[in-house]
């Protein structure tokens, strides 16, 4: 067995890893836990097959309901001196197998619960309004986003309901399937490079940023749209405008971030974290709903120090 597990596995985690893998030569490897330890996993067995060590299945069993890493083809592996997270995409990053168990995740703490809950929803929302999203990952990302809506908040205050579990865990997995088609956009980006440099858990990276990112995205007329259409199917009449409706998605958001004891961006940021803009990962910039040939409107979202997002918080 191979603990040495950190959250946000970094380079060092993943080539002990491969030098164990060397020495046991296991056919089957089987990553247990949360998303760190399945990312770690995949990474190892994706690099050992790269150095000729050939590995029959990779199986991934998540035991928080957030990351979807167990039906993706991606993983993030960090640079603690440089502060810098990595996301790696290859199909044979993909597990052969996910086993979804919610007996699993029954004793998550309800803080953790909330911030991988919340991941889960980003990857939906940004799946949604992805311009590679499809009528299939549409339906992966809006019933994802249902059952996050729905289920977290009672997961929070009743950890042990194994029904409520089972629908966040099967959140957590629709969303990683729709976003592993469709892409992630700018709210990753951003909460990449702020637990790269700051250790801020990806969860509540993730969920500081929610609803600040979807009202920049929103000046696009095809992001607004789409958020309009999920805000109308959920949380407003049908006959509702599409104002209304994004309006409602918004309120929709900020109540389950406030269930979640989610602090508000500015707050949280704008002493604790100050950020100096650099470029983004070049790899979400063509599933961004909003053009990527705007780094000023970007930049906007990343002023300095007191100015942190000021922009999305006025």
């Amino acid at each position: 067995m191979f603990s040495d597990i950190t959250p946000d596995p970094t380079i060092h985690t993943v080539a002990k890893g491969i030098a164990q893998m060397q020495a046991l030569r296991p056919q089957v490897v089987i990553g247990f836990g949360g998303g760190s330890a399945m990312d770690a996993a995949k990474a190892i067995v994706w690099f050992s097959q790269q150095g000729g060590l050939p590995v029959d299945t990779c199986v991934a069993i998540p035991t928080t309901s957030g990351t979807g890493s167990e039906v993706t083809s991606a993983c993030v592996i960090s640079d603690p001196e440089k502060g810098i997270k990595y996301p790696l995409f290859h199909e044979a990053l993909c597990p052969d197998m996910a086993i979804i168990d919610p007996t699993l995740v029954v004793s998550v703490p309800p803080t953790i619960t909330a911030h991988t809950g919340l991941d889960a929803l980003t990857h939906a929302t940004e799946a949604w309004v992805s311009p590679q999203a499809t009528d299939f990952t549409d339906a992966l990302a809006e019933k994802a986003a249902g059952l996050v809506f729905r289920a977290l908040p009672v997961a929070i205050r009743q950890g042990d309901c194994i029904a409520t579990r089972s629908k966040m865990h099967n959140a957590s997995t629709l969303a990683g399937m729709a976003f592993s088609q469709a892409g992630l956009g700018l709210n990753h980006a951003i909460a990449h490079q702020l637990g790269g440099q700051f250790h801020l858990p990806h969860g509540s990276a993730n969920a500081l940023l929610l609803t600040a990112v979807i009202r920049f995205n929103a000046g696009e007329p095809r992001a607004a749209k789409r958020y309009a259409r999920g805000g109308a199917c959920r949380f407003c009449p049908p006959a509702a405008g599409e104002q209304e409706a994004f309006r409602a998605l918004l309120t929709a958001v900020e109540t389950l971030k406030q269930q979640c004891a989610i602090p508000t961006l500015k707050g949280a940021l704008q002493e604790k974290y100050p950020f100096s803009y650099r470029e983004f990962p070049p790899w979400c910039r063509p599933r961004w709903p909003t053009p990527p040939c705007a780094p000023t409107r970007v930049r906007s979202m990343a002023r300095p120090s007191r100015n942190c997002w000021r922009t999305c918080n006025e």
